[in-house]
């Protein structure tokens, strides 16, 4: 992958369907206070991007072969595990809002009902089956599917986006934006949106070197990643954020469950066109998350080469895309998963990146990656000291989210990071001196 490919490649990652939507959600917190928090979230999301894709760029390894390094051989297993869980998961959200926009589609060529009125659900399950073949045909090519549809996507999600641009401006005005509040009721705290975006950003750091081991490019490694993840978050969640607030002064009613860019582009008269780019944007973007997942799962079954390893993600990306079909909100499905990913996510990514960086000083011995009783065997395979550092930060996370003055300003998951780290890198430091 060229730095090119890799800057892409982020840009297709966040111009998505998922983004938007977050943009939509934060939306509750009022404009201000949700464009401050996309910036600060995301810049420091983004630095820890870089760190994890600079892995990658120097071992060639992936992003859960490295976490064999501070969680054991073994231990990898549990890292994997999560990453498989939450790359499905974004798939299927993904999937779940394209799809949406195929319910409208129908409508608008055959009449069908728009899925959330009587009858629609039938139109929604077509497009979910329509959005999964079109994901098995991707994956079958590997990781070169990322590549070619991050190329053609990438020109197409800019245009849409320019488009989407100029429309939601036309409709409202900066100075209604700005004073626009969300109803008390459905308010949302500073550190409540921070959480969101956290663990939306946070998803993607654990996927960092599964693209970067592929590029030769330093700086595609590291600034191509950067700019590209930070762009595509920037502009889709802040046109998703102006959108929903533009569309809520329009109605003179607030909804964050009709947050999802089909909504809104449909009451915005965006048309036809404008719902086959966002189906398009749900490709590009689960070009990244299902080869994400296929590649932790490959930690999992060592001997279960990638292609068939995609195949089965995309399989259950699918039967997971249901879940919200069955339930009673999106929204509520969405705001648990987040919760989940913020909750496991960040102190893993804490252990890992204090572990590379700080106690090995990126030191690598390739020969103990699979050696058992080698370097990092550890105890039967598994690291203690990570399993409970990564314990004592998901109690932490869980504990600062009912502390007000922490989860209503800066929110939990940054705080409960920094903790982890502390944690483990006292820990393994105290461990080493006894040792020599």
């Amino acid at each position: 992958m060229s730095g090119w490919d890799m800057f892409a490649t982020w840009i297709g990652a966040n111009a998505n369907n998922g983004t938007w939507y977050i943009g939509g959600v934060i939306a509750a917190s009022g404009f201000l206070t949700a464009s401050m928090t996309l910036v600060w979230v995301g810049i420091l999301s983004y630095a820890l991007l870089i760190a994890a894709s600079w892995m990658g760029y120097k071992t060639g390894l992936g992003a859960m072969a490295l976490t064999r390094l501070s969680f054991g051989v073994r231990g990898s297993y549990l890292a994997s595990l999560v990453n498989v869980v939450q790359f499905i998961g974004w798939a299927a959200v993904n999937t779940f809002i394209a799809a949406t926009s195929i319910s409208y589609l129908f409508h608008d060529l055959f009449g069908w009902a728009i899925y959330g009125q009587p009858g629609g659900t039938f139109g929604l399950v077509v497009g979910i089956v329509i959005m999964s073949v079109l994901h098995l045909l991707s994956v079958s090519m590997g990781e070169r599917s990322v590549q070619l549809i991050e190329r053609i996507g990438i020109i197409l999600v800019i245009i849409f986006v320019i488009w989407e641009s100029i429309v939601v401006f036309k409709t409202v005005s900066l100075t209604q934006l700005i004073h626009w509040q969300a109803p008390q009721s459905l308010r949302l705290s500073h550190g409540a949106a921070a959480d969101a975006l956290a663990a939306f950003n946070l998803a993607w750091v654990t996927a960092g070197s599964d693209f970067s081991r592929f590029t030769t490019s330093k700086k595609g490694a590291t600034a191509g990643t950067f700019l590209g993840a930070n762009i595509g978050l920037f502009w889709f969640a802040f046109i998703g954020l102006v959108a929903t607030i533009g569309t809520a002064i329009s109605l003179n009613h607030f909804d964050p469950n009709n947050s999802d860019p089909s909504t809104i582009a449909s009451r915005l008269g965006l048309g036809v066109l404008a719902l086959l780019v966002i189906v398009i944007t749900s490709t590009t973007a689960n070009a990244v998350n299902l080869m994400s997942a296929g590649t932790a799962l490959t930690n999992i079954v060592r001997r279960l080469p990638l292609t068939p390893a995609l195949w089965i993600v995309t399989l259950a990306a699918t039967a997971v895309t249901f879940i919200p079909v069955v339930s009673a909100s999106f929204l509520a499905v969405f705001t648990v998963f987040l919760d989940g990913i913020g909750m496991f996510l960040g102190p893993e990514i804490a252990i890992f990146l204090v572990d590379y960086f700080i106690i090995r000083r990126e030191k690598v011995s390739y020969g103990a990656l699979n050696q058992r009783n080698g370097a990092y065997w550890y105890r039967h395979g598994l690291n203690p000291v990570a399993v409970g550092a990564w314990g004592i930060g998901i109690i932490s996370y869980l504990s600062l989210k009912q502390w007000a003055p922490v989860a209503q300003t800066v929110g939990s998951t940054f705080v409960a990071m920094a903790i982890t780290a502390l944690v483990y890198g006292c820990l393994t430091t105290l461990k080493l001196k006894k040792t020599r």
